[in-house]
């Protein structure tokens, strides 16, 4: 799953603790998720902002003073 958010197979491998980026590779084909939909929310305080990080969501980025959230469906 770490491959699915970072796109980054060599930061995998060593969080994974691999020698061999053979290894990394194989369990990375392991995972699959079914679709890469999301849902989406958006925080204009602190507390909203805290909400939404408690309930499983990622910061995407901040536009107009909204910061914009989102998790896998």
């Amino acid at each position: 799953m770490e491959y699915h958010k970072t796109k980054d197979l060599l930061h995998v491998q060593q969080r994974l603790g691999h020698k061999n980026i053979q290894n990394t590779i194989i369990y990375t084909h392991l995972v699959s998720l079914e679709s890469d939909e999301y849902h989406t929310a958006t925080a204009k305080t602190v507390k909203e902002t805290c909400k939404l990080i408690e309930a499983g969501f990622e910061y995407v980025c901040e536009t107009n003073g909204v910061q914009v959230f989102r998790k896998r469906k």
